[in-house]
């Protein structure tokens, strides 16, 4: 299987790090708050597309920039490295904080979009199936609230305490706290997610303890023609846990 390439921008002044491999069409991959996990599950998308999967600024090998400190500042940021690599347009797909990065994205630039992709997106307030608050669960049970299988997760944990993957860790929930501290949400997202006019498909686990696979009918009211997909026996890291999950997005793109 195609291994990914490790290339750099610099994007506004931020060094920023993306992993890359295959051809066609271009692939944009929004990560999630933390990307201890990798992107493995993303390499049969690369026999198909050209996929790209940056690292977020404040997060994985990219640089800190603490100026950007609102979900705005990182929908410019991805408009400033498309324009960059010449990408006029790509199909997007977006997970958990990525997801609301992605769907914000799309309100405002859906021309650049050929097709979206929201993975357990957050960004909604959804009274009867509300968002886990990251902030209030100890750091200790994260990792297990993030799958159904723990056997997904438990190679990229440490066996004691490591000091470097406590620091990554921190830095990155230190990003996140930037732009969604105050809540978890955008009030003002759903009244203008009707402008998401691509073809838009939403992908869930069932067994979602960090963002309901409940919310995806709230979604699909809100963008025009957008379709649910939900995976049984399955997390938060729905594509981490389910091939068939990978595979879903790849015929739905293609």
């Amino acid at each position: 299987m195609t291994a990914f390439t490790r290339e750099e921008i610099t994007v506004g002044g931020v060094r920023t790090v993306y992993l890359t491999a295959g051809k066609g069409e271009p692939l944009l991959f929004l990560h999630g708050g933390g990307t201890f996990h990798g992107f493995e599950f993303a390499k049969p998308w690369a026999e198909h597309f050209r996929v790209l999967l940056p690292y977020h600024p404040g997060f994985g090998e990219s640089d800190d920039d603490p100026g950007l400190s609102s979900m705005q500042d990182y929908v410019m940021h991805y408009i400033e490295l498309l324009d960059q690599l010449g990408l006029d347009k790509v199909n997007l797909v977006g997970f958990s904080l990525g997801g609301w990065l992605a769907a914000s994205f799309a309100t405002q630039h859906t021309r650049r979009i050929r097709k979206l992709v929201l993975v357990a997106p957050a960004g909604l307030r959804v009274k009867e199936a509300p968002t886990a608050d990251l902030f209030r669960i100890p750091g200790e049970q994260v990792p297990a609230m993030l799958v159904h299988n723990f056997d997904v997760i438990k190679p990229h944990l440490p066996t004691g305490f490591d000091v470097d993957f406590t620091v990554d860790r921190f830095r990155e929930i230190t990003t996140v706290a930037r732009v969604a501290w105050e809540r978890s949400h955008d009030p003002k997202l759903p009244r203008w997610l009707h402008r998401v006019t691509v073809p838009t498909m939403l992908v869930y686990g069932e067994q979602d303890r960090i963002v309901p696979a409940a919310q995806g009918p709230h979604w699909a009211k809100l963008i025009p023609g957008a379709t649910v997909r939900t995976f049984p026996e399955a997390g938060h890291l729905v594509l981490d846990e389910k091939p068939e999950a990978v595979k879903a997005v790849q015929q739905f793109l293609q």
